[in-house]
């Protein structure tokens, strides 16, 4: 889809397990681009985020709702021909398909790290609801990009802004500048 002659619009959908570094790198993405990003996680429901604070993993009922607000929220912005980043884990391939379908703008980049690495970085963070001892239930659902599935798989060990470099490099020509000021997700 082009709008008013530019450049079909992209939609970069940051995904991997809790605590591989999605979110910083798809903050910087948007910066460096100066497309407009929004956090996965803002789209949950509240019984979500209970559910997951208590140490609980969602299961594919819980989210299919919150998936398809991604795609809402996505369609949105596909439809004034906007590029932007949003981060989801989106661990399953039927997770993605939903997302993908027919939004022709989605490509993801699955950020990776040694399971150890990311132990360490959710045990460590601060002001988020997702607990450790859910990593090992995301990882035994994670299901990585099919060589069929527009993306790449980046690994997030690198400091952070060599991680967007190599996005930036993955992206190749979907990697556009916008030329008006981002937006966050309100």
């Amino acid at each position: 889809m082009q709008v008013d002659g530019s450049f079909p619009p992209t939609t970069v959908v940051v995904m991997g397990v809790s605590g591989s570094g999605k979110t910083t790198v798809a903050v910087q993405l948007a910066e460096r681009l100066n497309w407009e990003f929004a956090e996965g996680d803002d789209f949950h429901p509240r019984a979500n985020v209970e559910k997951m604070a208590a140490g609980h993993p969602l299961d594919d009922d819980d989210r299919w709702p919150w998936l398809r607000t991604i795609g809402r929220w996505i369609d949105q912005r596909e439809a004034t021909g906007r590029s932007v980043v949003v981060t989801c884990s989106a661990l399953k391939r039927s997770y993605r398909d939903l997302l993908r379908e027919g939004r022709s703008s989605v490509w993801f980049a699955h950020v990776t790290a040694d399971p150890d690495v990311i132990r360490d970085r959710i045990e460590h963070r601060s002001g988020h609801y997702m607990p450790a001892s859910l990593l090992d239930s995301q990882l035994a659902t994670l299901e990585p990009l099919g060589p069929d599935e527009a993306g790449a798989e980046i690994s997030g060990a690198a400091p952070p802004d060599e991680v967007v470099d190599d996005l930036i490099a993955a992206l190749g020509e979907r990697a556009r500048p916008s030329s008006g000021a981002p937006e966050a997700l309100s």
